[in-house]
C-alpha cells in the first residue's frame, strides 16, 4: 500500500499530521512531507486516518 500526495491540491492544514505524525509532516515552509510512501501493514490505519483527515482531499491511498 503507497499514501500518495497531490501536492496542487495540499494547502498545509496539518490535520493528516496530527493523526499520523509517523507518516507525513509539515516542513518548516508549510509544505507537506510523506515520511513513509510504501506503507507496512501496521502503518496502514494511520495512513487512512490521515487520508480521511485532508479537508482538501490531497492525499490518497493505492495499491488497497
Amino acid at each position: 500500500m503507497r499514501i500518495v500526495l497531490d501536492r496542487m491540491r495540499c494547502e498545509g492544514h496539518g490535520l493528516c499530521e496530527s493523526v499520523a505524525p509517523e507518516v507525513v509532516h509539515l516542513d518548516d515552509e508549510g509544505e507537506l512531507v510523506v515520511d513513509v510512501e510504501d506503507l507496512p501493514d501496521s502503518s496502514a490505519e494511520l495512513a487512512a486516518a490521515a487520508v480521511r483527515a485532508c479537508p482538501v482531499a490531497a492525499l490518497k491511498l493505492t495499491g488497497v
